[in-house]
């Protein structure tokens, strides 16, 4: 969740609390009461080119995946993001694309993009559509670099996985959509977050987010 204004954090308030919480303290990325937080982020600027392109079909060849382009100024590092167990690895190609796809609708304000319901599920679909829409409302887009590292992941059975990670946005910003101009903010503790989820594989084949939470400043995550 890149770094935000309060308004933004305002308008997404409503739709924190149908994110099932399980980090502890503040919820932040997928609904904060923190000063910001982006749901890792994209930015709607000029030209788009693709960031990481995903592949067409998921790990096991069951579905194909809808087609997701980030601006140029915006970019998602994933560190280590492989574990060379099968299962984890699908779990964790879908949480990216998850990822990207919700920087690209934030970027192009697109609350009812396809690849949104794709990603994710129930209550976490819920809360996404909203997170986007508060971004368009509040004119305000997202750009910079936000580096997503040290993902842990746990198999509760085949079809259920439980995956924590961090993200820096300390290079990650907000954007006025019409003027262009960049919100920078201080680095402080609070430039990282760490994401709390849980991804159900459907019939498809795909890892779909229904849980997502997020605690800014959390200690796991800070340097």
């Amino acid at each position: 969740m890149k770094r935000r204004t309060l308004p933004v954090v305002a308008a997404f308030a409503a739709a924190a609390s149908l994110f099932l919480t399980a980090c502890g303290g503040g919820d932040d990325g997928s609904g904060s009461s923190e000063d910001g937080g982006k749901i890792a982020g994209a930015d709607e600027g000029g030209g788009k080119t693709k960031d990481s392109p995903s592949p067409t079909a998921s790990q096991d060849g069951s579905a194909d995946h809808p087609a997701v382009e980030l601006p140029a100024d915006v970019k998602n590092v994933f560190e280590s993001w492989k574990t060379g167990d099968p299962v984890k690895d699908a779990a964790l190609a879908d949480a990216r694309r998850r990822i990207d796809a919700t920087d690209a609708a934030i970027a192009d304000g697109e609350s009812e993009s396809k690849a949104i319901p794709f990603y994710y599920k129930g209550e976490a679909l819920v809360g996404a559509a909203e997170w986007i829409s508060g971004f368009k409302k509040e004119g305000l887009s997202v750009t910079g670099t936000t580096r997503y590292y040290a993902p842990q992941v746990t198999k509760h059975n085949a079809t259920a996985v439980g995956i924590l990670y961090c993200a820096d946005e300390s290079k990650a910003y907000t954007k006025n959509r019409k003027t262009g101009k960049t919100d920078k903010t201080p680095v402080t503790d609070k430039s990282y977050v760490l994401y709390n989820t849980r991804l159900d594989k459907n019939k498809q084949g795909v890892w779909q987010t229904t849980m997502l939470s997020s605690e800014r400043g959390n200690a796991k995550c800070t340097p």
